[in-house]
Parts: structure tokens; sequence; C-alpha cells
């Protein structure tokens, strides 16, 4: 019973390091998204063409 307990901690303490990473990985990609558009809507076009 007690191996039992000793792998179930283990399995508990790999899921919670795998969601943590998981996590992280979501919060630093969502982040990154918002810095890219944000930067590319606040550049001004270098030359507007002009049309007649």
């Amino acid at each position: 019973m007690s191996d039992d307990k000793n792998w179930t901690g283990k399995a508990a303490m790999a899921g919670a390091a795998i969601g943590s990473a998981a996590l992280t990985a979501a919060l630093l990609y969502a982040s990154r998204r918002k810095e890219r558009a944000e930067k590319k809507t606040t550049t001004p076009p270098v030359d507007t063409p002009e049309t007649d």
C-alpha cells in the first residue's frame, strides 16, 4: 500500500509540473502576440502612395 501512495505522489508532482509549464507557455505566447499586435498597429506607413 505504501508503494501505491509513493507512486501517486510522484505522479501528482509530475502532473503539477507539466500543468505549470503549460500555463507559463500559454501566458508567454499570449503576451508575445499582444506585443506584436500593438507594434504592428502603431507603426505608421513609410510612404503612402498617391492615387488619383
